[in-house]
């Protein structure tokens, strides 16, 4: 990899810090890596707590002619999940995000999330699916489950914050070994 990459991160809360000290969510813990390992990227966080699919494909164009990145990762959904709002246009968010994305020279990552049963098993089953359905049609590498390690460890509790939404600091580094392991390859090629 000799050119110089540019990786723009389109999230929500989770990548956005909130809650946390500046410097210790997954996304500035992603620039800290990439620094130790010496490679040439740079990271560009746009990512607003609360977003929606809708507001991160709102946003896409512009951001994506601002920043010019040859990396998009996709951190959206879950605000989605949370109102209750349809599976099928938080899908055509993020497949229209997606192809807008690779159309622009980008390539694509796409975290996925999973949500409690709150909606129903069926609603929370499809929804967890809807990701990798997205990153299959579209071309796109994907992470299944961002919290992995984290939501789904042995008293969990204890590794958010007190809204049980929102990750402790503590938690960003396994966020980030969700990550880095899709997102390292992509750099190389």
């Amino acid at each position: 990899m000799a050119a110089q990459s540019k990786i723009l991160v389109v999230g929500d809360s989770l990548s956005a810090e909130y809650g946390l000290e500046r410097g210790s969510g997954w996304v500035s813990l992603l620039e800290k890596r990439i620094a130790q390992e010496k490679l040439p990227a740079t990271v560009v966080n746009a990512s607003i707590s609360g977003d929606t699919s809708s507001g991160g494909r709102s946003r896409l164009a512009a951001l994506l002619k601002q920043h010019q990145p040859t990396h998009v990762i996709l951190e959206l959904g879950g605000n989605d999940a949370l109102r209750g709002l349809p599976l099928t246009m938080t899908q055509d968010n993020l497949s229209e995000m997606t192809h807008a994305a690779k159309a622009s020279g980008a390539q694509v990552l796409i975290v996925g999330m999973q949500v409690p049963p709150n909606y129903g098993r069926k609603y929370s089953d499809d929804f967890a699916a809807l990701f990798a359905s997205v990153a299959k049609k579209e071309g796109a590498q994907l992470v299944p489950f961002m919290l992995k390690g984290v939501a789904d460890a042995p008293q969990s509790e204890k590794l958010f914050q007190a809204d049980r939404i929102h990750p402790r600091a503590e938690a960003h580094p396994t966020i980030l070994a969700n990550v880095w392991p899709v997102l390292k390859p992509m750099l190389r090629r």
